[in-house]
């Protein structure tokens, strides 16, 4: 099973750094902008690894910290701190945290990787794994059931991303002869034009490839998506359990 590493920082730079570092390894990334955010998914996915920034808007590192380590359930998740300051007082201040390393900004990724080793069980993509072998940022595979879970956010790199790995995906399908594909939105809190688009193309693309597909979201997500012409025939499951049983 892969390693959850999430990455809290307000700068897309800092967590695209960290997304590549740990890139060729089985690992799914998934990214905050602020405490709040980081917070709110660390509650959803439980990661092996935080990566978390110090100074950030809105909660800031050592404030979504705090709170992490006031909840039983997320108080033994290993925290990386990332600081733009390397004075002693600093470094002693951020020990005191409670976190199990710390990096100095800027960086690079085989810095991060080192850390990292010393305290998850980091291990390689197999890149001979037909199934594994594309990117798996948003892909997962369970037994023959293709899933892609949806970012809380989409905006139009993550798009052009997307379909890009669907359109590998959908070949790697038809060479492993399988036809069960689930959309998961159930990270999505609100719709968007890019999200309505995306979810057009990627039905699109199954149905064009034979592909048997199933959506899963929240009824919040459903609503609004029956609200528009363009959506409104999409049937929308509650969970990846009720989703999957109707294959």
């Amino acid at each position: 099973m892969a390693l959850k590493v999430l990455t809290v920082d307000d700068s897309k730079m800092i967590r695209t750094v960290v997304a590549k570092a740990f890139g060729p390894y089985d690992c799914e990334i998934f990214e905050g902008e602020n405490g709040v955010e980081g917070l709110s998914i660390a509650a959803r996915e439980n990661p092996d690894l935080i990566v978390l920034d110090i100074t950030m808007p809105v909660m800031n590192g050592d404030e979504m910290l705090e709170k992490l380590k006031g909840q039983p359930s997320l108080k033994d998740i290993p925290v990386i701190m990332l600081t733009a300051e390397s004075g002693k007082e600093n470094v002693m201040n951020i020990a005191k945290l409670g976190i199990s390393d710390y990096i100095v900004k800027p960086f690079k990724g085989e810095q991060l990787i080192e850390r990292a080793t010393k305290i998850v069980n980091l291990q390689p993509r197999d890149e001979n794994d037909s199934a594994a072998g594309a990117s798996t940022k948003y892909f997962s595979l369970d037994n023959d059931i293709h899933i892609l879970v949806l970012p809380l956010k989409i905006t139009k790199p993550i798009v052009v991303e997307v379909e890009d790995q669907m359109r590998t995906r959908i070949k790697e399908m038809a060479k492993l002869k399988h036809n069960k594909f689930v959309l998961d939105l159930s990270k999505a809190t609100y719709t968007n034009m890019l999200l309505m688009k995306l979810i057009i193309s990627i039905i699109e693309s199954c149905r064009k490839s034979g592909i048997r597909h199933r959506v899963v979201g929240p009824s919040k997500i459903n609503d609004e998506l029956k609200g528009f012409h363009e959506t409104s025939d999409i049937q929308i499951d509650e969970t990846i359990d009720e989703a999957k049983a109707k294959f």
